[in-house]
């Protein structure tokens, strides 16, 4: 399915040949990739427990990001509000407002299952630009505190700043 196509950016549902693709181009600039993480998704997808997309940039999948109508983890874990999970935008591909789009997109679709949309963010540096995007987008902590490996950090445990440790942000439907 077509969501969106505006700007030579278009976009679509997330599918197969995207996987490797995706993979491959995230090992290029250095990140620890893996493809099972995109086929998790396209399973999901499948299942109809999430919906996948994809951002083409002039016929290049450029980034991807994932819309979970009624979340089982995390800080509104299942009270039937959307999160939005695993939001990426390859490097090269940064600054043309593809990642607006995408949560554009994302966005309206949860705003369709609930009149609150969450997500995880994770807390060191390699994060830094989706921690600004939220805000800008008018998200604000749920105020649990941070999250560490999916459970909520108690005050003073040991955890690291590794991709586990996660802060959950909310926003409600305007």
């Amino acid at each position: 399915m077509i969501y969106e196509n505006k700007n030579g950016v278009l976009i679509r549902d997330l599918q197969p040949q995207d996987a490797q693709r995706l993979t491959d181009e995230e090992i290029a600039q250095g990140w620890d990739a893996d493809i099972e993480k995109y086929e998790m998704r396209l399973m999901h997808q499948a299942e109809g427990k999430s919906i996948s997309l994809a951002a083409e940039y002039n016929g290049n999948v450029a980034g991807y990001i994932n819309v979970y109508p009624a979340s089982e983890w995390g800080a509104f874990a299942n009270q039937g509000y959307a999160e939005i999970v695993d939001f990426g935008v390859l490097a090269k591909y940064r600054n043309r407002g593809i990642g607006s789009q995408l949560m554009d997109v994302a966005e309206q679709i949860a705003f369709t299952y609930s009149d609150v949309v969450y997500l995880g963010v994770g807390l060191h540096s390699g994060y830094g630009s989706a921690q600004r995007i939220y805000v800008k987008r008018g998200y604000i902590p749920d105020g649990s505190g941070v999250w560490y490996k999916d459970k909520i950090c108690e005050p003073y445990a040991g955890c690291f700043n590794d991709d586990e440790l996660v802060l959950y942000l909310y926003k409600r439907k305007e």
